[in-house]
């Protein structure tokens, strides 16, 4: 009687088209945590049952289950897993299997609801899965059929996240001469690759880019892989970033991660250099903690928030957070319209803060007055003095 109650709520779930989802937990596969199942369409119109199965070494595996293929569903909820949560339109549903075999399900479906949204397959990429992009295999991302190596889905996730966020604001990039853009702190480059394949590949504009970083070696291999993949107007250069001069006034610099004030020299290298658009993802935030530790006078707001700064876990928590207010605050008082974006799942990386500036030539002067005059007293109330404050300043004298 069970599995035929089942299999009738699965079946009505399907084929009125209302399942939202179906949560399969309680594996019996020690391996695997959960499996979830959604409805998806197919180009042509075909509805299927998409299902991901989610394992402990962080792995995912696909499969696909014809819409009218209740058995198949049915039997991993009687043999697979022990407990089955179907949330609907119309209401949810939850299977449990004892340990003995006996089954309980409680819940039920309303006769009327709307039809679930049916998804397209899953998220569409900017960079394609399944296409060999010469750059991702390059990288180590992909193989030669494009396949994202499992170790690198994650990254592949960040770097068209990146390309999103590049997306939303290559309408302030000029478009009557090519744009020149900088990666500093670059690394291995994988967004300064994906940026410029980006605008020369997909988008068909012309851009020239700099990648700067100080490990030499790097920095060769980056320039043989854009020479391999013909980016002729992609370099590399090897430097330190606070004594790096640009060759060509930047319209974009990108930041992935530069470690705790390499974040500050990389926007105060950007408002120097007059840059329109900075995108920075800052990283190892220490220099606040440093001061918050030491004696400072008339530093009320540190025995307002004693409560958080006696904990070190909790300290470091409000330092990353105060840092990067303070830096956004700080961009806003020199002309630049600041937003802060999550980068990607906080679950593939906790260093998922990216400060998006665009600079506002018409910002009122006042505006900018008033940003920089609540930016002081915020530092003066915690007694702590920025670096990036500090390079400002001396790049306005």
């Amino acid at each position: 009687m069970p599995k035929e109650k089942l299999n009738a709520l699965i079946a009505d779930a399907t084929q009125r088209r209302i399942l939202k989802k179906a949560v399969f937990s309680k594996p019996e596969d020690k391996n695997a945590i959960k499996e979830v199942a959604v409805l998806t369409k197919k180009p042509d119109g075909t509805v299927y049952i998409a299902s991901e199965l989610f394992t402990k070494d962080n792995k995912t595996y696909r499969r696909n289950i014809p819409a009218d293929n209740i058995a198949e569903l049915v039997r991993m909820a009687l043999e697979d897993y022990r407990q089955v949560n179907i949330l609907t339109t119309a209401g949810d549903a939850e299977i449990k299997r004892s340990k003995s075999g006996s089954i309980h399900i409680s819940g039920k479906f309303s006769e009327d609801a709307k039809e679930a949204k049916i998804t397209d397959g899953g998220k569409q990429y900017i960079l394609e899965r399944s296409r060999d992009i010469g750059f991702l295999r390059e990288l180590g991302i992909s193989d030669a059929e494009g396949r994202i190596h499992d170790k690198k889905q994650a990254k592949f996730r960040q770097i068209n996240r990146f390309l999103e966020i590049v997306r939303d604001v290559e309408d302030k990039l000029p478009t009557d001469r090519p744009a020149v853009i900088y990666d500093l702190c670059c690394g291995k480059s994988y967004l300064t690759f994906a940026v410029y394949y980006y605008f020369t590949v997909i988008k068909k504009r012309q851009v020239t880019m700099y990648g700067v970083d100080l490990k030499q070696d790097v920095i060769e291999y980056c320039n043989a892989a854009a020479k391999r993949q013909g980016f002729d107007c992609l370099k590399f250069v090897s430097g330190n970033i606070n004594e790096y001069i640009p060759p060509e006034k930047p319209d974009m610099v990108i930041s992935l991660h530069a470690c705790d004030i390499a974040t500050d020299i990389v926007l105060a290298n950007s408002v120097k250099w007059g840059a329109g658009i900075i995108l920075s993802t800052p990283c190892c935030h220490h220099e606040m903690s440093k001061q918050l530790s030491e004696a400072a006078k008339n530093a009320s707001m540190r025995d307002t928030l004693a409560f958080i700064l006696e904990h070190p876990i909790l300290k470091q928590k409000f330092c990353d957070a105060a840092t990067d207010a303070l830096r956004v605050k700080r961009l806003e008082s020199v002309g630049y319209n600041v937003t802060t974006l999550e980068l990607i799942d906080p679950d593939d990386t906790p260093k998922n803060l990216m400060i998006r500036a665009v600079y506002n030539g018409n910002k009122p002067a006042s505006r900018k007055k008033a940003a920089y005059d609540e930016y002081k007293k915020i530092c003066t109330e915690l007694g702590v003095s920025p670096y990036l404050d500090k390079l400002i300043c001396e790049n306005e004298k």
